[in-house]
């Protein structure tokens, strides 16, 4: 497995449609592993294929909550939906069948870091996809793991996150990414930090 570059916003690759994949191959697999170690390695609990430059559609997710201490993940604070599904997630050609209700949840990503805004989506997804060796999966869930494909999805038709917000606050997240940048890998652990730190002493 090999670590890849994650492409931030404003890389003109994350506005760009996927294709659908129509063969699975080692190489495919490959690329889902080196997905999954890139986005481990960034702390992130979701990731596309177009994030990392390869424009087809494909998803990696893992959001089983995980022990700092140890590294280990669990079920715990799960969904009974979530619960039943086996994570790490790979998904090729993910179609969403029916949604149903609305949740609000304040999102990230790993192509826009440090900034977080409250999206809405779906709260419960009926899914359609493939997994690497073509077979076909079908399941319905709730919970963060339904808002975390919904937002992998987008990617896969050139959208981001900030595009589900209001204008005014889209562009001032863009404005200030033009005129400072993005934080430093060093700046971001030390924010996470900080929120561990007063999430602890809630």
């Amino acid at each position: 497995m090999a670590k890849l570059e994650i492409l931030t916003y404003p890389n003109p690759l994350l506005r760009e449609v996927s294709k659908t994949v129509k063969t699975f191959t080692p190489d495919l697999k490959k690329l889902a592993d080196d997905m999954l170690e890139t986005m481990y390695d960034a702390n992130g609990i979701g990731l596309a294929a177009p994030q990392v430059g390869q424009l087809i559609r494909m998803l990696v997710i893992d959001t089983r909550p995980r022990d700092p201490e140890s590294s280990r993940y669990d079920d715990e604070g799960q969904t009974e939906l979530e619960a039943k599904i086996k994570q790490p997630l790979i998904l090729i050609n993910p179609e969403i069948i029916k949604g149903e209700g609305k949740t609000t949840f304040d999102e990230g990503c790993l192509s826009v870091p440090s900034f977080f805004e409250t999206v809405e989506r779906f709260e419960k997804v009926e899914m359609k996809a493939f997994d690497v060796n073509g077979n076909e999966l079908r399941f319905t869930v709730d919970g963060l793991l339904a808002i975390v494909i919904q937002h992998e999805m987008d990617h896969l038709e050139g959208t981001l996150f900030i595009d589900h917000i209001s204008f005014t606050r889209s562009n001032k997240i863009k404005n200030t990414i033009k005129k400072s940048g993005y934080p430093t890998k060093e700046e971001l652990a030390e924010k996470r930090a900080e929120k561990q730190k007063a999430l602890s002493k809630a």
